[in-house]
């Protein structure tokens, strides 16, 4: 592409090397113009005249060329001419461009839009002709559009070009003000296009002519029926008119950069190919153009070549076409490859939505994949809401009776089908598969009635996120991978499709994304998964100060979200442990406590570990946060479920610190699937009476089960008429009442604070203190006194509900026998009253107005429990007289 390299253009959008910008240009747009200039009599009209067709892109043939004017123009004309453009002149509809000859002659190029056509104006000055009659200056100019190299031929009739370069000579007229000057008229249905060109000054005694060129040895190039646009705002934008597309796309390391346009969806190969020109057409690192909106082009890509490739693939045609990574609304090729589209968005009434704006500690989360939840055909919706963000919608009395008020979606944007959600291709689109139509706008419009329907419940809408890797293909690879991947900085990284998170360019990338989400969407927050590669530096060193997380943090846009790191790695399978840092705003997904109550359930765990993970992680969230940022879970999509978790333990799974209870996978043993049951309970217990946010993984209310496979692919759909199973129903109705707990109780299970020691005690069976760090004590016990009035937080209870808050006493026992429990003596006029026992049977393990437990001697005040093995109690102390 170096046989007609494009020259520099002198003005308000690009200054380079050392050249003076001697004016500032109009906005370049264009406008249909009411008056039309007559150059005059002598004018040389060439008729006929179109392009046979851009020799790498055949769909152009229909692009035809109706007139160019050649101007030969008298002096009393131009001054005539001169004249009249002064009454008339828009600013608006002309672009200037000028340019500098090495012997210091300047070149001013001025294209206007007049009516359906484009007005083409040459001026050279200072420039001296010899004094032989047969001097003149003549002009030697050619087309193109998607290869500088290759100028589209041309049909005419009264003009010579050359057959083999496709160039035609044009000479030049002198003005009044001794001025060369000459006029190209183009018909407008023909751009847009480059016009290139060199001057050539021939003379008696050298008939061949004098070549000049450009200050740095390269021809004269100007863009007709498009401009030079605008570097921002990166992606795809309109004028204020919505006339014009203005195309931003970044990539420092490219040569050349084609933008394609396509104007239908049935053929891989664009319409229009502009190859942009590297001074006219960018600005820093940022590419950008803008055409004129009147054509039916409906999606558009990028071609990039970078430098670092080699010298022989020199064919920018045969890279692949680049998706816009900041196309809001994108659309699939004929080959099903993602590309930008050049609709608006549709327009959306969201009424009187807003965010519930529920409070941290508040939150009942329940994560949810968008198709598994109602792909099912127990769902019993149609097959076109099936699977979709409609059929979330549809299914919103499920969350409401389990007292769920927010639900975290896995990964929406679109991704890579082979790959799954975990893999992105694009930040700023849903998935098309998750619309009733399978189609991108048919999911932006299910997506934002979903979120309208569910706010107006009273139900919050986060979203996991991946913003640390993509797919191997597509995605951001063939635009700057030395930008935004980690290619040549970290092998080990690069290898896997990791993003460059914290490098300049990709941190905007991110805060875009998340900004339009909560703009456009109404998103009320975000889980980030991979969150510890948030933390790497462009080397990919550990950063203590990650400039991306701060930024997050204090972004005025994101002020009212919810920041949640999940530090699980989708590529390793494996969460990772790490610091975060948080700026009080970072909250964290609770890897630790997951893997503590899950040891000591299977028996495994040290008392301390319980404790730690009951009263909110202290030992994670004292450094200016609470027990409201830690996001509790037992259960994720990945791993183990609930129900497997205490049916598989295999050497296999030996990460999952899963226990069987006494038989590897089905079984029909009573005695197993008692336990079975039980320890189902006591996990779901524990979660919900720990500080903290409990999230609930879908499925785990009904058992669903992926037959002991911890693989993300084994997941099933959601199977609705396991609702209506015994097991189905007595957990639902147990984690509905363990959310009622939490609300009643918002003084010690939902709190910003951790709860006082002085209000804290805890027991060994016999009220002795627990040996905390002894693998062999499998049983604790935990009394709680309600704190004064005063040091409460803010409640959301009903009124009627009593001010003065009761104690409360937890028992846990992970030992395969029974323990008798001494609960705390009470002073007169008030007695226990048992809430929950896990070991009891449906229904009576739980009980909203509790069962009351006396002392077994009248003479004696203690009273004395016992707890089954593998079982959990709470107890709320209640006066005498309730």
């Amino acid at each position: 592409m170096a046989a007609w390299s494009p020259s520099v253009g002198i003005g308000s959008f690009s200054l380079h090397n050392g050249i003076t910008r001697t004016w500032k240009f109009p906005s370049p747009r264009f406008f249909t113009g009411k008056n039309r200039i007559k150059l005059g009599s002598e004018t040389l009209i060439v008729t006929r005249k179109r392009f046979l067709g851009d020799l790498g892109t055949s769909a152009l043939q229909s692009y035809q060329l109706s007139k160019i004017c050649a101007s030969r123009t008298s002096v009393e004309l131009q001054d005539q001419v001169s004249t009249r453009r002064a009454q008339v002149y828009d600013p608006k509809k002309v672009t200037s461009y000028l340019f500098r000859t090495k012997s210091g002659a300047l070149v001013k190029v001025k294209v206007e839009k007049k009516r359906e056509k484009y007005s083409i104006m040459v001026h050279v000055s200072s420039l001296e002709l010899s004094g032989d009659d047969k001097s003149r200056l003549v002009m030697v100019w050619g087309v193109y559009r998607s290869d500088s190299s290759c100028f589209l031929p041309l049909d005419f009739e009264n003009s010579s070009q050359d057959s083999h370069t496709h160039t035609t000579e044009t000479p030049f007229v002198k003005s009044s003000s001794s001025e060369l000057m000459l006029g190209l008229e183009f018909d407008g249905k023909e751009s847009p296009f480059f016009l290139s060109f060199h001057l050539k000054l021939v003379s008696g005694k050298d008939p061949d002519g004098q070549e000049i060129l450009t200050h740095r040895d390269t021809d004269f190039c100007v863009p007709v029926g498009f401009t030079a646009g605008h570097p921002l705002p990166l992606g795809l934008s309109s004028g204020p008119d919505d006339d014009t597309w203005n195309f931003a796309f970044f990539s420092r390391n490219s040569t050349s950069v084609v933008l394609c346009l396509y104007d239908d969806s049935t053929t891989d190969k664009p319409a229009l190919e502009l190859d942009l020109d590297p001074y006219v057409n960018r600005t820093g690192d940022v590419w950008h153009a803008s055409v004129d909106n009147t054509w039916d082009f409906v999606r558009y890509g990028y071609r990039c070549k970078e430098m670092a490739q080699s010298e022989e693939d020199e064919d920018v045609e045969a890279q692949p076409v680049a998706l816009d990574p900041y196309a809001t609304v994108i659309d699939k090729s004929f080959s099903q490859k993602f590309l930008g589209s050049l609709l608006k968005t549709p327009s959306f009434d969201w009424g009187e939505d807003v965010s519930p704006n529920i409070p941290l500690e508040k939150l009942i989360v329940y994560r949810l994949n968008v198709k598994g939840f109602t792909q099912h055909k127990s769902s019993k919706l149609p097959s076109n809401v099936t699977g979709t963000f409609s059929g979330v919608a549809e299914k919103v009395n499920h969350l409401k009776t389990l007292g769920i008020n927010a639900v975290l979606l896995e990964p929406i944007f679109s991704f890579s089908e082979q790959k799954g959600p975990y893999f992105p291709v694009h930040f700023f689109s849903p998935m098309d598969m998750y619309g009733p139509s399978n189609g991108f706008e048919s999911a932006v419009k299910s997506m934002k009635e979903m979120v309208k329907k569910l706010h107006s419940q009273g139900i919050e809408v986060l979203l996991e996120v991946v913003f640390t890797h993509t797919a191997d293909s597509g995605a951001l690879r063939g635009i700057d991978d030395s930008s935004y991947y980690y290619k040549g900085r970290a092998n080990d990284l690069d290898s896997k499709s990791y993003l460059n998170c914290n490098y300049p360019v990709v941190q905007q990338l991110i805060l875009e994304s998340l900004r339009y989400w909560v703009t456009e969407f109404h998103i009320d927050g975000f889980c980030f998964i991979n969150a510890s590669s948030l933390l790497r530096g462009v080397h990919g060193e550990q950063l203590s100060r990650p400039p991306l997380v701060e930024a997050i943090a204090f972004d005025p846009l994101l002020a009212e979200t919810k920041l949640i790191a999940d530090c699980w790695d989708p590529l390793e399978m494996m969460p990772k442990e790490v610091r975060f840092p948080h700026w009080k705003r970072w909250a964290e997904l609770n890897t630790r406590y997951c893997q503590n109550i899950r040891n000591f359930m299977r028996g495994k765990g040290v008392l301390s570990d319980l404790a730690t993970r009951i009263c909110g992680s202290g030992d994670i969230f004292t450094d200016g946060r609470g027990p409201a940022f830690s996001f509790n879970y037992i259960s994720r999509n990945s791993g183990l479920s609930l129900v497997d978790l205490v049916s598989f333990s295999g050497p296999e799974l030996a990460s999952e610190l899963s226990w069987n209870c006494g038989e590897e996978g089905a079984t029909n043993k009573s005695a197993v699937l008692q336990r079975r049951l039980k320890q189902i309970r006591n996990f779901l217990f524990i979660q919900y009476i720990s500080l903290g946010i409990p999230v609930l993984n879908m499925g785990d209310e009904c058992g669903i089960s992926t037959k002991g496979s911890p693989l993300l692919e084994s997941r099933k759909s959601f199977d609705w008429n396991m609702i209506a199973s015994a097991f189905g129903t007595q957990i639902t109705q147990f984690i509905s009442f363990m959310t009622s707990v939490r609300a009643r109780r918002h003084d010690v299970f939902q709190r910003r604070n951790f709860l006082k020691p002085e209000n804290i005690a805890w027991y060994a069976n016999d009220q002795t203190t627990p040996n905390w760090e002894d693998p062999a004590c499998k049983f604790l016990a935990l009394g709680i006194r309600a704190e004064a009035e005063e040091e409460e937080t803010a409640s959301l209870v009903e009124p009627t509900e009593p001010k003065k808050s009761s104690d409360l006493f937890i028992g846990f026992n992970a030992s395969d026998h029974p323990e008798s429990v001494i609960l705390p003596s009470l002073s007169d006029g008030s007695k226990w009253r048992r809430l929950v026992d896990t070991a009891l049977p449906f229904p009576g393990f739980f009980s909203v107005e509790g069962e009351t437990v006396v002392a077994q001697e009248q003479m004696q005040q203690l009273v004395v429990y016992e707890m089954k093995p593998y079982s959990c109690t709470l107890f709320e102390t209640i006066s005498s007289t309730a």
